[in-house]
């Protein structure tokens, strides 16, 4: 931990800083889109200034690599540690007031799974949360009285209660669609907001469920980006005792990734619920 503390520190920072826009400033979008083809809003480009700055600071950071930028960036040559992130998922939640979040994944010195060795998210909702995942431990903190303060441990339970499955349905394969039905008919309860961060959070916290995103017929590589989304969750849900595959039934954190901004069909859950996918 003592190696990361300045990163750490740097995205508490950054996280009371993006706290402070989301309250404050314009939800509007902007004139651009990202490396993938979405709109972005004004909050997703300030939202990555704010982390690219704070990051730059500190000199153990070699390479960063946003969503919202077309390549990474070096900052230090000497530096050691990569770090790709999704500055603000779920943004286009924030008009209804519903939870977002900011994901980031720690890679040593190269953005490949095998190289990861911490992962933390960032909830903007009623309360500022955040949950790292290091050395074989995940730490919950919640902000209260000017600090966060950590919490009870989190884990997950072999078999869970909640079901959050992703996708346009019009568009899922008929395997999928059998997949969740046959959750639903065991008594699974639907929680899907269309935030990844605050539905993987509950499922966490709530000890156990299922997240799915397939791939589709208008999307048949899935759409959430391996480096900054899907790689961070996999390394905290296989830290608290779950597990994360793709459409193949392969271990997320044992693909490759090729391109910056390469997606993947992915699940996310409790052994109970991943043996089903598989």
């Amino acid at each position: 931990m003592k190696t990361l503390k300045p990163i750490f520190d740097a995205i508490e920072t950054s996280a009371h800083r993006i706290r402070e826009a989301i309250t404050n400033e314009d939800l509007c979008y902007s004139q651009e889109c990202n490396a993938t083809g979405d709109m972005q809003l004004k909050l997703d480009i300030q939202s990555d200034l704010i982390i690219a700055e704070e990051f730059s600071k500190i000199t153990a950071i070699k390479e960063i690599a946003s969503e919202e930028k077309e390549e990474s960036e070096t900052l230090h040559e000497e530096g050691r540690y990569c770090i790709a992130y999704d500055p603000l998922d779920g943004s286009s939640l924030i008009d209804v007031d519903l939870s977002v979040g900011t994901i980031y994944g720690i890679y040593d010195r190269e953005f490949q799974p095998q190289n990861m060795i911490a992962a933390v998210y960032v909830v903007h909702g009623p309360r500022l949360e955040m949950v790292t995942a290091y050395k074989g431990g995940i730490r919950h903190y919640i902000f209260r009285h000017g600090r966060f303060m950590e919490q009870e441990t989190v884990s997950l339970g072999d078999k869970g209660k909640l079901n959050a499955p992703g996708g346009t349905q019009q568009y899922w394969p008929q395997h999928h669609k059998k997949l969740i039905d046959s959750l639903f008919a065991e008594g699974y309860r639907l929680r899907y907001s269309g935030g990844m961060v605050p539905d993987l959070h509950q499922i966490l916290l709530k000890g156990g469920g299922l997240f799915s995103y397939p791939g589709t017929e208008d999307k048949p590589n899935g759409k959430l980006r391996k480096l900054f989304e899907v790689y961070p969750f996999a390394y905290v849900y296989e830290t608290a005792g779950g597990e994360a595959i793709d459409d193949k039934g392969r271990r997320l954190l044992d693909t490759r990734c090729d391109d910056p901004h390469e997606t993947t069909p992915c699940f996310f859950g409790s052994k109970y619920e991943i043996s089903k996918v598989k």
